[in-house]
């Protein structure tokens, strides 16, 4: 039981140190290369996709300043690099051991780009949500359609994989 416990608290730990800076997670499970150039990657989309700028404006709720700081170009690549360190490292601490276990998180990753695609564009009940928001708005879209993706997939892999009783042994 307790064996569960730690494997659970270090998966979760991993996970979280990982959303709190890509490649940490990475670091954490002692991948040192691969962490340092997560890390790396994380501050030059940051720097380059003026990201940090975007979340102050979008918390001061100055959208309008969020979407002319925002560098598209460089700023959609962050949800991937952001997704795959996470699942990176929760693999690597002992998780995603199920059939198809990364598919919420790719699709998180794909709707999130989208989002942020359409953050200049789309408004909710008349207001702009941003180029930080509407990102986060995505998020359970991606994180839902995976997961129901990933449902569908097991349990066809599920069934095809049982013998039938007329098949021949």
């Amino acid at each position: 039981m307790e064996t569960k416990l730690t494997e659970k608290s270090r998966k979760l730990e991993a996970v979280l140190w990982s959303i709190a800076l890509p490649g940490f997670g990475q670091l954490l499970n002692q991948k040192y290369v691969k962490g340092f150039l997560l890390v790396g990657l994380e501050f030059i989309i940051n720097v380059l996709g003026n990201f940090n700028q975007i979340i102050i404006y979008s918390f001061q709720f100055k959208i309008e300043e969020a979407i002319e700081a925002t560098n598209y170009l460089w700023l959609m690549f962050y949800p991937c690099l952001y997704f795959f360190a996470i699942w990176d490292a929760y693999r690597d601490a002992g998780g995603g051991k199920k059939p198809f276990a990364y598919l919420p998180l790719v699709f998180s990753a794909y709707f999130v780009t989208i989002g942020l695609i359409f953050s200049a564009r789309i408004k909710i009940f008349g207001y702009l949500i941003g180029p930080m928001w509407l990102p986060i708005l995505f998020l359970p879209i991606g994180l839902s359609i995976g997961g129901f993706i990933q449902w569908v997939l097991t349990k066809i892999y599920r069934n095809n994989s049982t013998p039938h009783p007329d098949d021949p042994l």
